[in-house]
């Protein structure tokens, strides 16, 4: 099992808490936290990687150096729990993720309903539980929630490094594409204690989604899967093309401009219906502020986009995006 996290505190504590009855070497991979997570994981018996900053942190890194320190510990692994430290396992998760792997040879990827811990908190971690609640079956990506077949998982090389966000979707594209496959299953399998509670995090989380894509697009764009296309081109005419659109028009056909504003209204209509067939059991309040947010994080989007070309473009270093 490979845990990562960086000043995760309380969740943190509830993560290991919940690694008890697994009987399994555990690894915790810390980001230079200035909490007591390093002293906890030793306390409770997982070895400690303290990765060194002096290359940029990425979760994907982090995950990496975990699993090559499992190895190092028990070398004949063959299936890793790979964990968020703010996130704590449901009881039977890991049983019934193996008993899939062992029906389907060609399966990387297993993973569950990952649920909010308090999405009572804040509007915030209602969104997100709506969120997690993804289809049953057959998936294109996991989050930093799942369990790999170890074979699957050295066969792409693990996680890319210099990705800084959607560093899960961005492997899965690699297994799918070498005929691997991925499986949201129905069972609960990890409570996630988002702690969000003001609009400029979400903000934040949307500008690291909106770098994901553009980073991704840039790496496995020209696949026939068109890798993340949809994406940056829905950013690209909410964010951008329609408000460039607006203003262009005010001068010279302000009645035309106005007619186009109401391009938002309607998409915020077609993603509630959409959003409420698909999840019905969700709040029509909570589905509503959702379909609001996935508008405006197109704003945000963009200017994740933005980020990643201008650093691309300057050779920097890319940076990971963190909201909490």
């Amino acid at each position: 099992m490979v845990a990562i996290g960086r000043n995760e505190g309380e969740r943190f504590r509830r993560c290991v808490e919940s690694l008890a009855g697994i009987d399994a070497p555990k690894v915790y991979v810390d980001s230079s936290s200035t909490d007591d997570s390093v002293e906890l994981a030793q306390q409770n018996g997982l070895e400690v990687v303290e990765l060194n900053l002096s290359t940029p942190f990425t979760a994907g890194r982090a995950r990496n150096e975990g699993f090559a320190r499992l190895l190092q510990i028990a070398p004949d692994t063959e299936y890793i729990i790979f964990l968020d430290g703010d996130c704590s396992i449901e009881p039977g998760w890991v049983e019934t993720a193996l008993a899939a792997f062992a029906h389907d040879p060609q399966l990387a990827i297993t993973c569950g309903r990952r649920r909010e811990l308090h999405p009572e908190a804040s509007l915030y971690n209602q969104l997100c539980d709506l969120e997690w609640d993804t289809p049953i079956g057959e998936a294109a990506a996991c989050g930093g929630d799942f369990i790999a077949r170890r074979q699957a998982f050295e066969a792409v090389g693990g996680f890319d490094p210099a990705v800084i966000a959607g560093e899960e979707p961005e492997m899965c594209f690699r297994l799918r594409s070498a005929g691997w496959s991925i499986q949201r299953l129905d069972h609960a399998m990890t409570a996630h204690d988002a702690d969000m509670h003001r609009f400029g995090q979400y903000w934040q989380r949307s500008v690291r989604c909106g770098h994901a894509y553009a980073q991704g697009f840039a790496l496995h764009g020209a696949s026939d899967e068109r890798y993340y296309h949809r994406e940056i081109r829905s950013l690209l005419a909410w964010g951008l093309g329609i408000p460039l659109l607006v203003v262009a028009l005010a001068f010279w056909q302000p009645l035309l401009a106005g007619l186009l504003l109401l391009a938002y209204p309607l998409m915020w209509l077609k993603i509630y219906r959409s959003e409420r067939r698909r999840a019905p059991q969700f709040p029509r309040r909570v589905i509503a502020c959702h379909a609001l947010f996935l508008l405006l994080g197109k704003f945000a989007q963009l200017a994740g986009a933005a980020k990643y070309l201008r650093t691309r473009l300057q050779r920097g270093e890319f940076r990971i995006i963190e909201y909490k």
